[in-house]
């Protein structure tokens, strides 16, 4: 069985992008949004655009 990359529907805060990557990759959603967060607090790369990018280019599950 294969696991697809979906926004989450029902673990979601802004648009499911965290929750469904923790899904893909089976974690905890709030690992992944301390990441974004930190991610963005110390400049690395552009968290803000890769979570707008991966917003609307991952389907919704």
């Amino acid at each position: 069985m294969t696991t697809k990359l979906t926004r989450s529907y029902s673990d979601k805060m802004l648009s499911g992008v965290c929750g469904g990557i923790a899904r893909y990759f089976n974690i905890d959603a709030t690992i992944i949004r301390i990441l974004f967060v930190l991610a963005t607090i110390f400049g690395l790369g552009s968290p803000i655009i890769i979570y707008i990018i991966l917003a609307l280019l991952i389907p919704q599950s």
